[in-house]
């Protein structure tokens, strides 16, 4: 299929499925309901994910872990028999992707849970799919998530807890300094980002 308005978005998909498109538009399948995301993001969206991404680099140069930033497919089995292409319903392209375990990395993308996944906001999201894309991080135990507001100038930052659900912050805003609990000595101060 060569456009996304070829699809039937009346029935599900599988990243077998995903594989075979050649769409311009970018998508994302969250269990197995293909989404077209927003239109290419607007300067600010860019400007925020780009510093984030410098000072996430910069952090963990030398280290174990590596930074993505989208388009990067990341593949989440959300039950444990979806360990194959036709299997998998969910592929998701983070803002941000932090992925520290090598072997969750192949030439697709992170098939798996990533260590931290950060979304920047776009006028074009939809508060539905934020709300969708949150409880697909939780069940697929994704550790830290965070949520980014460029529009308001604040971040929501959620940790899994032991009982597998989020636990979510006060918005972080201006003169904040944000520290991860997953990338040990990872701290961001929020007015660098915006």
């Amino acid at each position: 299929m060569l456009s996304f308005s070829q699809l039937d978005l009346s029935k599900t998909y599988t990243y077998a499925d995903y594989l075979t498109w050649s769409f311009q538009e970018r998508v994302e399948l969250l269990k197995g309901w293909a989404i077209k995301m927003s239109p290419a993001p607007n300067l600010k969206h860019q400007q925020v994910s780009g510093r984030l991404f410098l000072i996430i680099g910069n952090h963990i140069k030398g280290k174990p872990c590596q930074v993505f930033h989208a388009p990067f497919d990341v593949r989440l089995p959300l039950s444990a028999d979806a360990t194959t292409a036709d299997k998998i319903n969910t592929v998701v392209q983070p803002d941000i992707t932090i992925v520290c375990d090598e072997s969750k990395l192949d030439k697709h993308g992170c098939l798996g849970a990533p260590d931290v996944v950060m979304e920047i906001l776009s006028p074009g999201n939809t508060k539905r799919e934020m709300r969708d894309k949150l409880n697909i991080y939780q069940a697929a135990g994704i550790p830290e998530y965070w949520l980014i507001d460029p529009e308001h100038e604040f971040v929501l930052l959620y940790t899994l807890t032991t009982a597998g659900k989020y636990q979510s912050s006060l918005p972080f805003v201006a003169g904040d300094k944000i520290e991860s609990n997953v990338i040990k000595g990872l701290s961001i101060i929020v007015g660098e980002v915006f």
